[in-house]
Formats: C-alpha cells, sequence, structure tokens
C-alpha cells in the first residue's frame, strides 16, 4: 500500500498541512521541515523515481530557453526534450522558448514569457554578468533551474546537463594529433561564440593537449564566427588559401556546413583532417562523404532526457544542487554511425 500524507506527517512529526506545502512547492515551511518531509517521503517510497532521481509527487510545469535558430543541434534538442516531456505524466506541460540570438537582452526579453505556473526552467546562455542577474532573479522567485550544454557555474542552478567540454576539446586535440601521425604543420579552429563557457572550456582543453604532446602541431588561424556558416565558410576559405598545406581544422561549436561548404569548393591538395562536435543529418552525410574524419557529439536525446529529469528531481529535492553527472560523449566515425 502507498504512503499517505498523513503517514509522512507521522514519520517526520509534522503536521500534514505542513506536509502539504512541502509536496507541492508551495511557501510556508522552513528549510529544516522540508528537509525532514522529503526525507520521510523518499523513506516511505511515497515519491516516485527515475534513473535514481527523486521526482515530485504532483506534475509540474516546465520551459526551456534555447538559442535555436538554424542550429540542427538545437533543433533536434528542443524536439527530444518536447518527446520526452510529452510522454511523461509527470510534466503538466513543457514550452520551449527560441531564444532570438544569444545576448542576455535576447534572454531578458524571453523570460518575461515565462509562465506565472512555471515550476522548472532549463536554460543554454552565455555566461555573463547580466546572464547570470537574469537567472538569480528566475531562482529567487521559487522557481528551480537546470543549465544545458553549456554551464553557468557561478548561476544558482540545481544541475548541469552536459559533457565536460573541457575534455571535449582535449579528446578532439588527442585524435588530431593521432591522425596526422608526427607530422609537423599548422592547424586551423573556428569558434562558434567564446561567449559560450563551452565553447571557450574545449578550445582550452584543445590548446592544452596540443601544447602537452603534439607541440609540432600549431594554431595559426583560430576565428570566432558565432555560429554562423556563411563566416565559417569564408574564414575556412581564407585559411585554406593562405595554409595550401593546412593538416587540419577543428570547428569547436556550430558552423560546420562551412566548413564542408569550403573544403568542398577549395578542393586541396590533401583534405585536412576535420573534427567537429554534434551528430545531425548534414555531419552524418559528411561523415559518409569522408569530408569529417570524426564528430564527437554530445548525445542531443540523452541530454533532453536528463534535462527533463533532472528538472523534475530539482523540483522534488529540497537540496539546493543535484549530483553533479556528466553526459558521456561519443565518437562517431564513419564506419559507427548509430541509426537515427
Amino acid at each position: 500500500m502507498k504512503a499517505t500524507v498523513s503517514d509522512i506527517a507521522r514519520n517526520c512529526g509534522l503536521s500534514t498541512a505542513t506536509v502539504d506545502r512541502v509536496l507541492n512547492n508551495r511557501p510556508g515551511a522552513s528549510a529544516a521541515n522540508r528537509q525532514r518531509v522529503m526525507e520521510a517521503a523518499k523513506q516511505l517510497g511515497y515519491l516516485p523515481v527515475a534513473d535514481q532521481v527523486t521526482l515530485p509527487s504532483k506534475p509540474a510545469n516546465l520551459e526551456f530557453f534555447l538559442p535555436i535558430g538554424g542550429n540542427a543541434f538545437m533543433q533536434d534538442l528542443a524536439r527530444h526534450i518536447e518527446d520526452y516531456a510529452s510522454r511523461l505524466p509527470l510534466v503538466a506541460s513543457c514550452r520551449i522558448h527560441n531564444l532570438a540570438g544569444i545576448s542576455p537582452n535576447a534572454l531578458q526579453s524571453a523570460v518575461e514569457n515565462l509562465s506565472l505556473r512555471a515550476n522548472g526552467v532549463g536554460v543554454i546562455a552565455i555566461d555573463h554578468p547580466r546572464t547570470r542577474n537574469i537567472l538569480r532573479d528566475i531562482v529567487e522567485a521559487g522557481i528551480r533551474l537546470v543549465t544545458l550544454v553549456s554551464d553557468i557555474p557561478a548561476a544558482p542552478r540545481s544541475a548541469y546537463i552536459g559533457i565536460d567540454n573541457r575534455v571535449a576539446g582535449r579528446t578532439a586535440a588527442l585524435l588530431m594529433g593521432r591522425f596526422l601521425g608526427g607530422r609537423e604543420g599548422h592547424l586551423a579552429m573556428v569558434v562558434g561564440s567564446r561567449s559560450y563557457r563551452g565553447h571557450e572550456e574545449r578550445e582550452m582543453g584543445f590548446r592544452s593537449v596540443l601544447g602537452e604532446e603534439f607541440p609540432n602541431l600549431t594554431v595559426t588561424s583560430a576565428v570566432e564566427i558565432n555560429d554562423e556558416p556563411d563566416a565559417s565558410y569564408a574564414e575556412t576559405m581564407k585559411a585554406l588559401h593562405n595554409e595550401p598545406e593546412l593538416l587540419g581544422i577543428y570547428c569547436v561549436g556550430a558552423g560546420r556546413s562551412g566548413v564542408a561548404k569550403a573544403i568542398r569548393e577549395a578542393r586541396p591538395n590533401r583534405k585536412p583532417v576535420f573534427i567537429c562536435h554534434d551528430l545531425t543529418r548534414e555531419t552524418r552525410g559528411y561523415l559518409v562523404d569522408d569530408l569529417v574524419d570524426v564528430v564527437i557529439d554530445q548525445n542531443a536525446r540523452l541530454i533532453a532526457e536528463q534535462s527533463v529529469i533532472r528538472l523534475l528531481g530539482s523540483i522534488a529535492s529540497s537540496a539546493p544542487y543535484l549530483t553533479r553527472k556528466f553526459i558521456e560523449p561519443r565518437l562517431i566515425f564513419r564506419e559507427n554511425v548509430p541509426v537515427q
């Protein structure tokens, strides 16, 4: 027989009214009493559990703020979030806000449309003082927050859902060095936006491993293209023209299509090793056509599912932070492209 509110009240020595307030995330209960109620609810098996994360007792309203634009990975992520949330009874509603850019102003404008019923919010945003202030305001309004893909550690988020981006950059450098087998020469780097902490961490990780293990490889071109394919195309064409023997290209964020287009059109005598992130419809094609050598994939489906689950878990938890758990990236080559 499932435990009741009265059972929980007896177990923790509090009134049923206090227990009801805590379980429904309403004000009027102290932090200590919230902790006592949640511990009793867990012990009695009152709260549902998924993937070792305790879930709320009542359906929650979730909202996500994502800079989708024309980014194929973001489009896949939004689709997976909506699909997964629609199949969970504990999600009363799930709303995706498509940010009009990555600036704090874009986030502020979108947050003004945040529903008064929202219990939890997921965000992909740049790490900026104004962004952090916006996120603090959300949390102070009693809404739980998680960051996705690119973390903002100074924000009061309950969890970060994504890969370790510094490790991803280090992995890209290790692969680049191994692919080139001791050759000496130059590399180009196409950076989406260093305003994203995740992109900055990937670049730092990449440069660290080159310096530690492959001093024979030098990054001679590192341009920031703000995830614009046209800009990545123009900069890659310039790099291939200036460096006819360019050994490799690392695309840190979006802009993959521009790099691939430039390699196709320039037709260098020896194709540079091309490493990028995120398995999408277009990067699948690049792998098959041998334009891309390896894709370091964040796994949009898994990030989407974990974002929903951990956001629900943060709503149910009295603790401000959940246990940190990174998504494991996948290395996708031409021979192991997974079925969609």
